[in-house]
């Protein structure tokens, strides 16, 4: 995938992360949603993963801090 491709990806994943919370936290003992939800976490942490490892620290808490502020060494995912 490119840049903005993975970059979809990433905002679906996430999207379908944050409903999975919400209906757990109303549904907290339905085991397909719980299952669910760690099916979608870990291709979101995949893709989070295969993103930075190509073009850079997508978010400021995925810094290495290895002497210099990476975060800023790279162009920004909209750019």
């Amino acid at each position: 995938m490119n840049q903005r491709q993975l970059l979809m990806y990433i905002s679906e994943v996430s999207f379908a992360l944050t409903e999975a919370v919400l209906f757990l936290d109303t549904h907290p003992c339905d085991k397909d949603a719980l299952q669910y939800y760690r099916q979608v976490k870990k291709l979101r942490k995949e893709a989070v993963s295969q993103y930075e490892s190509q073009f850079g620290p997508l978010t400021n808490d995925s810094v290495n801090g290895t002497g210099e502020w990476e975060w800023t060494q790279t162009p920004w995912p909209w750019e």
